[in-house]
């Protein structure tokens, strides 16, 4: 998907080569983890790195198709529930519940920016052609820009 796949004033999805985390501190972040919190493999290693919360994570009690949300500064970052255990797979259909869920908590709290890595295509072996499609359909009736980084 390149940039610029608008389809209303506001809303872009685009592609980024680069660290997720030299963003701007302005982005809000998700990315994907199980309910078991386990993050100890991928990204969700530096996730749980720069923004600790674990404990505050597993208090959320969020189930798969949802997302716990931790504030840090004047971002959220979003966890991405996808699945019960770390060594599970999540589903196209978890994948798009946990998008809706933290749709809805960047329109009640006015998020502009959003960064994520390939949500789902790492660890988890989705398809980036499928997520993409999934994130521009839960997406684009927002004006939300979301940021894809890959290295």
């Amino acid at each position: 998907m390149a940039s610029g796949s608008s389809t209303k004033e506001g809303f872009k999805l685009e592609e980024k080569r680069g660290d997720l985390f030299s963003c701007p501190t302005s982005h809000s972040l998700a990315h994907c983890i199980s309910e078991d919190v386990r993050m100890g493999k991928g990204i969700a290693v530096l996730f749980k790195k720069k923004f600790g919360g674990v404990e505050e994570i597993k208090r959320q009690g969020v189930k798969p198709g949802g997302v716990a949300v931790l504030e840090r500064g004047e971002r959220f970052v979003y966890y991405l529930i996808t699945k019960i255990k770390y060594s599970d797979k999540p589903t196209y259909d978890s994948l798009r519940s946990s998008l809706e869920a933290m749709k809805e908590h960047c329109i009640k709290h006015k998020v502009k920016q959003l960064a994520m890595p390939r949500i789902g295509c790492g660890l988890d072996l989705l398809k980036w052609e499928e997520v993409s499609v999934i994130l521009i359909e839960t997406f684009h009736d927002t004006d939300i820009n979301i940021t894809v980084y890959s290295l």
